[in-house]
């Protein structure tokens, strides 16, 4: 919107209303959102008035707000908008005065100067699960700093024990910020609740309430949140329920939104493709809605797919809706129909009884190239796809689609014919690098980032296709070679052999190699065996696991520097497949198989868990940390007695965080209640504080009233709460 911003100096045009009202940052804060947020961000606020701006007076930058933007219609905003306008983006530059409370002729006499580092914004939101549809989780407040950062205390904490109809004991939900008012899902049922963003009080709360729905659907729990989205004056939360409800709901006290779908509702089943064969509704989706100016963007989730009862299933298509009126817009079928592009690749005319291939994670979307990226999962059968030979299309893949016709523009395939779970775990990054190039990047659960140019899909560097192991499972079809890139190098292990053994001691690698040995290993991509296999094996060891590598917490992405912060785990996975039988249709499914270890000790040497920053001006990798202190169990192992350990992490994925001056991370389900802050250019850890329980939802970052809070949902013993930090007064 504010493409020509600050570039040039015309006329000073004002009209006599706009001198009458005084500049309010949070009313032009809620217009940034609506009319700005899509093209223009923080930092390149900050460099335009610090290169062009400052010692010059405040109205001539309201002149030239009001002359250039929004881009498409300039001037089509009221003079008292553009002047609120003008007092969020100085506050957004950090400038001394803003020019808040002033009317239009006082600017006149205020010459923009810049504040000191760390003096940050009255207000500042974070309106969506990721921080923005670029997916960044980067925020440019900086009154939290490297100086400061150890003073952090809990300001306040929500609990979640009233919550139900019982008490949930872990939560992943990501909270939202907007006009100092946070938004979540809490419960199994999945209710939503609005808390005040400075002490922590419940403002209302929204349950639904949807009988069988609910029963029989596949993924019962709070979910990952919900989506934001304000024209300036209406302002709605959106939220997908367990029995995928679509449902918008008034942010100021919660009530259904009559002008939305039937009452505030859409039933999301309608017009979905299901199974002839199955008699369930194997369909849901826990992640917010992506919303891009006035469209909804929606996914699916299905049930976990080990061992699927049939090879049919209901397809995750992706549809977009008004969000204003929720009506269909349009519908992109992943799996593709008869006669259209990709139904090809799916050999045997697999296409027409196969399912899933939805987006059950989150998404990204470029509103300046009109693109909404699509990480598309794969389909039925996790662990075998005899059913549906071929390389899959679209499954495996990001798809860059049109948001407002949903036409498929272009697309990437990293995985063909998945049968490792390695489906497309988390939202593309969306990443404008210092040197000026817009580049795409999918972490995978392979621990591979694609990096793509995201206007065109093509390759940043080199991708090379590589020969790859191939089966010996009745029925089963391998693709014959995967898409290896050649830079980024990957970010957490990949393939399992000798080499890779617990080896800190000779007494543990002899019992590591004998605990494999019923196991086959392998490189990346090699395939699932039977557990009664003709050579004597009982299954194969794969290295990333079914959970990665990567998963949904996606990364972090510092847009000053170029860098990328990766969480992911070391965590092996035994593919291991028995007859479908009883238990299913389909010839095989998953087995009961445990992964081998040496008396609790992982199979594989550490660390198991890490975060990665990878330079992405050059493709190579910065550094890498374990991602948490040797655990006691491992630390006073009787095996381990007298042997020196090195930090070895833990197989959890951190949370990450990047702000201005510190990456921030927590350990993740199953880790410690500790927050780390980071030194960005090394890993050094800077800061540990200590939470109520460990963090499982993704932390996110505001300024509330001159405050910089950080709040995430942590989850241990008992009910799951937030907990916001903030700096002493």
């Amino acid at each position: 919107m504010i493409r020509f911003l600050l570039l040039i100096l015309l006329p000073i045009f004002a009209s006599v209303g706009a001198q009458a009202q005084t500049a309010s940052a949070e009313r032009g804060a809620t217009l940034f959102q609506s009319e700005c947020a899509r093209c223009h961000v923080q930092a390149d606020i900050e460099m335009r008035i610090s290169n062009d701006w400052l010692g010059r007076p405040a109205n001539e930058l309201h002149s030239q707000i009001m002359a250039t933007m929004p881009a498409e219609t300039p001037g089509s905003l009221s003079p008292d908008q553009y002047l609120d306008l003008t007092a969020y983006v100085l506050q957004l530059a950090n400038a001394t005065q803003t020019g808040i409370g002033m009317s239009l002729p006082q600017l006149a006499a205020l010459t923009i100067e810049g504040a000191e580092a760390g003096a940050g914004p009255d207000y500042y939101p974070w309106t969506s699960m990721n921080g923005g549809l670029n997916s960044n989780r980067y925020s440019p407040l900086e009154q939290i700093n490297a100086d400061n950062v150890n003073e952090l205390q809990i300001a306040w904490t929500w609990n979640g024990a009233n919550y139900g109809p019982r008490p949930e004991g872990l939560n992943v939900t990501s909270p939202i910020m907007a006009n100092g008012v946070l938004y979540a899902t809490v419960g199994t049922t999945r209710n939503v609740v609005a808390i005040d963003a400075g002490t922590g009080q419940t403002l209302w709360m929204w349950r639904p309430q949807e009988g069988e729905r609910f029963e029989e659907s596949p993924r019962k729990n709070s979910g990952k949140g919900v989506a934001y989205w304000t024209d300036g004056e209406q302002e709605t939360i959106f939220v997908v329920t367990p029995g995928y409800y679509l449902v918008a709901l008034d942010a100021r006290d919660g009530r259904m939104l009559e002008s939305f779908g039937t009452g505030g509702t859409l039933d999301l089943m309608d017009g979905m493709r299901f199974s002839e064969v199955r008699d369930d509704r194997d369909i849901t989706l826990t992640f917010p809605p992506t919303v891009i100016e006035d469209v909804l963007v929606v996914g699916a989730a299905h049930q976990v797919s080990m061992r699927p009862p049939t090879a049919d299933n209901v397809k995750g298509d992706v549809r977009a809706f008004d969000i204003r009126t929720g009506e269909l817009l349009w519908t992109h079928r992943n799996i593709p129909r008869k006669g259209e592009e990709g139904y090809e690749t799916w050999l045997d005319g697999s296409a027409q009884h196969t399912g899933n291939g939805g987006v059950w994670t989150a998404m990204s979307a470029d509103p300046e190239l009109g693109l909404v990226y699509l990480p598309v999962e794969s389909g039925t059968g996790d662990r075998y796809g005899g059913d549906r030979p071929g390389r899959n299309l679209f499954t495996g893949s990001v798809v860059a689609v049109d948001y407002r016709t949903g036409e498929r523009q272009w697309y990437f395939q990293h995985l063909r014919h998945d049968i490792w779970d390695y489906d497309t775990p988390s939202a593309p990054v969306l990443a404008d690098l210092p040197d000026g190039r817009k580049v795409l990047v999918q972490m995978t659960k392979q621990s591979f980032a694609y990096v793509l140019d995201r206007e065109t899909g093509e390759p940043i560097w080199e991708m090379q296709e590589r020969a790859v192991p191939q089966t010996d499972v009745p029925g089963e079809w391998t693709s014959p070679t995967q898409l290896f890139p050649t830079k980024p190098p990957a970010y957490d292990r990949q393939g399992i052999s000798d080499d890779d053994l617990v080896n800190f001691t000779p007494e543990i690698l002899a019992r590591a190699r004998q605990a494999v040995k019923p196991y086959r290993m392998g490189p990346l991509f090699q395939p699932a065996s039977l557990a009664n296999a003709e050579d004597g094996t009982i299954g194969t060891l794969s290295l990333p696991g079914t959970l990665g590598g990567s998963n949904w917490e996606g990364a972090a992405y510092d847009p000053d520097t170029g860098m990328l912060y990766i969480p992911s785990r070391t965590d092996v996975a035994v593919l291991s497949l028995v007859p479908g039988a009883e238990f299913s249709a389909v010839d095989w499914i998953q087995g009961p198989a445990r992964t081998p270890n040496v008396d609790g000790i992982p199979i594989v040497q550490p660390p198991w868990g890490r975060i990665t920053a990878l330079d992405l001006t050059t493709g190579e990798m910065a550094w890498w940390i374990a991602n948490a202190d040797t655990p006691d169990r491992i630390a006073n192992h009787p095996l381990l007695k007298g042997v020196d350990l090195e930090r070895t992490g833990i197989p959890t994925r951190a949370g990450l965080l990047a702000t201005k001056t510190l990456l921030f991370a927590g350990e993740g389900q199953g880790g410690n209640p500790i927050f780390r802050a980071h030194d960005k250019s090394s890993g050094e850890i800077l800061a540990e504080i200590d939470l109520p329980a460990s963090q499982t939802g993704l932390p996110m970052t505001y300024a509330h009233q001159g405050k910089q809070y950080i709040v995430m949902s942590v989850s241990g013993d008992g009910p799951a709460q937030f907990v916001a930090l903030t700096l002493p007064n």
